[in-house]
């Protein structure tokens, strides 16, 4: 198998190779200067344009548009944040069922700007399942998390249970106990996004510099290799790719997470497996998996993320032979219909994961910065949420979005998001707990044999970010998915 760009199925899919857009040179001046064209960037840059056409924005980009995480996913939109209960905690229950609402139909208005601005990315509504499929143990660990949600504001009507039949109705999986449906749920191809997204904007008159990456942000002025653009407004949109700003870097830091695609698959395999309705799909083990069956008929599945040591974020997109065969073998620990079909894309990225699991939005006026993320692996759907408002906090205006607990109008990201401890005692207290499991589990090798254990109260150990790096619990923080975060290998 080769192992360049395009074995990204989702680069692969675009219907051409995309020419490099100019890189910038020489010293220009514009209203708001955007680092990073990723999602977060490219939203931003959006509703910046369409609420204030007149505003000169000019995007700045290291690689290619979408070289990051934005084109690199799982794919998935999802009516939910990470680490939402950060923000909610402390609100009454109407508040917190208006911020649900808010989630809930940000997945919808990001296929209606699709339609409306003409973006074909493959944008389809089908909803998500949260399984128990390995164990029985898992019953008891997606009923928490369903609690949880109903907890955080999210309605029965948007979040339900499904019993082993009705699950087995979505998805057949080979071993069906019960699990979550969650209704507000899409996926979409993330490369046809970003790129149309892209093209959207110039077409807008937004000017976009590739292969310019950003090496100093200072006084107004972010300065590249072969020129700088002064700017009252700098939106540094980033994520986890962020490693050479070393003050962002301390506060939101890669994790590695590595997808596979199949061949397309035919009728008589789709009848067995299931997804008519194409949910995406999830089950409750430590290893954190996603799929989700794509336009063209492929399953498209991710698992695993891993942590580098000094917070070095993925650029190449290669995966090895092993981590393919891993993923595979979990895939057919589903499926076992899938044990020998061809595996024809293999790539992986970085996501950002900020302390705390703390997603935001944030202008710091007097220092003309703003930056938003920390989406913790969800961000195909909250770097909509978060460029729409950080657009309206920009702008100074008042709206539903920039009301909501996450957002600040006027702040330091130094003070809203609490550092990362430094290394190595990060990555050490990582790789200690990965040591710590009990149960069994599949190698890098894919020698599968009996799959991970679920993560209970009684034979796992996990790593929760709620109080300090590296904090091991017995079984699941209640209601934190996130307990089951992806370690280093």
């Amino acid at each position: 198998m080769t192992h360049d760009s395009y074995n990204n199925f989702w680069l692969s899919s675009l219907a051409e190779r995309l020419a490099p857009r100019p890189r910038l040179e020489g010293r220009v001046e514009a209203d708001v200067v955007i680092v990073g064209a990723g999602f977060t960037g490219l939203w931003t840059a959006y509703y910046l344009k369409t609420l204030a056409p007149s505003l000169d924005i000019a995007v700045l980009e290291a690689e290619r548009v979408g070289h990051g995480a934005s084109g690199r996913n799982g794919g998935w939109v999802i009516g939910n944040l990470a680490g939402l209960e950060r923000h909610l905690g402390t609100l009454p229950l109407e508040a917190r069922r208006a911020c649900c609402r808010l989630l809930a139909d940000n997945v919808d208005a990001l296929g209606d700007v699709l339609a409306r601005e003409g973006i074909a990315a493959d944008f389809h509504k089908g909803g998500a399942v949260y399984a128990a499929a390995r164990y029985r143990d898992q019953i008891a660990i997606q009923r928490d998390y369903l609690h949880h949600l109903h907890e955080l504001g999210h309605d029965e009507d948007a979040c339900q249970w499904l019993d082993a039949d009705q699950l087995s109705e979505k998805v057949r999986f080979r071993e069906a106990y019960g699990g979550i449906f969650h209704r507000h749920v899409a996926t979409v191809n993330p490369a046809k996004l970003v790129h149309g997204l892209a093209e959207t904007l110039e077409r807008l008159g937004v000017t976009i510099h590739e292969h310019s990456r950003a090496i100093a942000i200072d006084h107004h002025t972010v300065t590249t290799a072969h020129g700088m653009i002064e700017a009252p407004m700098t939106v540094c949109a980033n994520e986890g790719y962020a490693q050479r700003f070393h003050d962002f870097r301390k506060h939101v830091i890669p994790v590695q997470s590595m997808v596979i695609a199949t061949e397309p698959l035919p009728d008589a395999v789709w009848q067995e497996i299931g997804m008519a309705g194409r949910p995406a799909f999830a089950d409750a083990s430590r290893i954190i998996t996603y799929g989700h069956r794509s336009a063209d008929g492929r399953l498209v599945f991710g698992a695993r993320g891993t942590y580098r040591l000094g917070a070095r974020p993925k650029h190449d997109q290669a995966i090895t032979e092993a981590e393919i065969r891993m993923r595979h073998a979990l895939l057919s620990d589903f499926f076992p219909i899938l044990k020998e079909v061809k595996i024809t894309h293999g790539w992986g990225g970085s996501l950002g994961l900020s302390r705390n699991f703390r997603p935001h939005a944030i202008v710091d006026r007097q220092a003309g910065i703003a930056t938003a993320g920390g989406y913790a692996g969800e961000g195909v759907a909250g770097s909509h949420l978060f460029g729409r408002t950080l657009a309206d906090l920009i702008l100074e205006r008042e709206t539903e979005f920039t009301a909501k607990p996450w957002a600040y109008a006027n702040a330091s990201h130094r003070r809203i998001i609490k550092r990362w401890e430094p290394e190595p005692l990060r990555w050490l207290a990582a790789l200690a707990i990965t040591g710590s499991y009990g149960g069994r589990g599949v190698d890098e090798a894919g020698n599968a044999g009996t799959l991970d254990q679920a993560c209970t109260d009684q034979d796992q150990r996990c790593l929760c970010f709620g109080d300090r790096v590296g904090k091991a619990t017995t079984g699941p923080a209640p209601g934190c998915r996130f307990s089951r975060l992806p370690l280093p290998h």
